[in-house]
């Protein structure tokens, strides 16, 4: 991840204001405020702002009118109480405000969390960068034969180097027509005087889903946590589970006590169905249970078997 100097002033800039306040405000996540943290090769996300913090929740859970009403360990004690029993209500009243820099087909896949705010990068308005994403070597996977959405065993290095040089060349001369297709220069001049220039809006049809865009997205605590704890889950696609370990990283810094009953209940856990509930009842009275006397179906088995640690039974 790159910074060129008016981005970088912009962000010193911001983190040398000082605002005085009664709101409540987090020295850990004021550290990082406005920073970017780098993801992949060209992306990040910052922290831009935040609403409330542990206390808040507690405040909202109880209804109360101040704040430190309770012990540290109470207040850690309601919060994994309701985390555990999935009271969301409380978690809404704490709200955090993201810039996003992430390829157009990571953007795709999180704007399916439609519980945010996004104010996104138009390339209506104005021309894209050329800056795009090329996976590490050892990202380079087959098609899944289990998982129909997934990759698999990585492609050797000889392929690997193929498809990296055929994205490459892809990406840049799609970017350069790109321009072409626009005749403008970075500055907004025009190219060729004596060609008329392409709208901006379909000028960029022709790059491709690796382009970076940018966004603003803000969302509250627990809608935050539904997005990380799909998406900061091992199943998800690499290129969006990044961004979801780095922003688990900002949560634990603004509610350290939510975090950790988060980690807990949440990405540590797992969900049984009824009947994976009653085989589990039937193992520790003794009985030998079998796939087929189980009442599940042969992948509800594997997975249950793989909760329980048991993926040879």
């Amino acid at each position: 991840m790159t910074l060129n100097v008016e981005q970088r002033r912009e962000i010193d800039g911001a983190r040398a204001l000082r605002h005085e306040t009664r709101r409540a405000t987090v020295p850990a996540l004021e550290e990082i405020l406005f920073e970017p943290i780098p993801v992949l090769n060209h992306g990040f996300i910052r922290v831009i702002d935040y609403m409330g913090d542990d206390a808040a929740i507690v405040q909202a859970a109880r209804v109360s009118y101040g704040r430190g009403t309770k012990k540290v360990h109470e207040d850690a004690g309601l919060i994994r109480y309701l985390m555990r029993h999935w009271h969301s209500t409380p978690f809404e009243m704490a709200e955090i405000k993201y810039h996003v820099k992430l390829p157009i087909f990571v953007a795709r896949q999180w704007i399916r969390h439609r519980t945010a705010n996004v104010n996104e990068y138009s390339a209506r308005y104005s021309r894209l960068t050329d800056e795009f994403y090329l996976p590490e070597p050892e990202q380079l996977g087959i098609q899944s034969s289990a998982n129909r959405q997934g990759r698999g065993a990585a492609i050797g290095t000889e392929q690997a180097a193929e498809v990296l040089a055929i994205l490459r060349e892809d990406a840049r001369r799609c970017y350069d027509d790109y321009v072409r297709l626009l005749n403008e220069d970075e500055d907004g001049r025009p190219i060729d005087p004596g060609r008329a220039g392409l709208a901006r809006e379909l000028a960029r049809m022709n790059l491709t889903l690796g382009t970076y865009t940018e966004w603003y997205w803000k969302t509250d605590l627990h809608n935050l946590m539904n997005f990380l704890r799909l998406r900061a889950d091992a199943h998800a696609q690499y290129e969006i589970r990044v961004y979801a370990e780095a922003m688990l990283e900002t949560l634990r810094r603004w509610v350290p006590h939510t975090y950790e009953a988060f980690r807990e209940y949440r990405l540590g856990a797992a969900q049984i169905s009824a009947s994976g509930l009653a085989v589990i009842r039937r193992l520790l009275a003794g009985e030998t249970v079998s796939a087929e006397a189980s009442g599940l179906s042969k992948r509800e088995w594997r997975e249950l078997m793989a909760v329980l640690g048991r993926e040879d039974k």
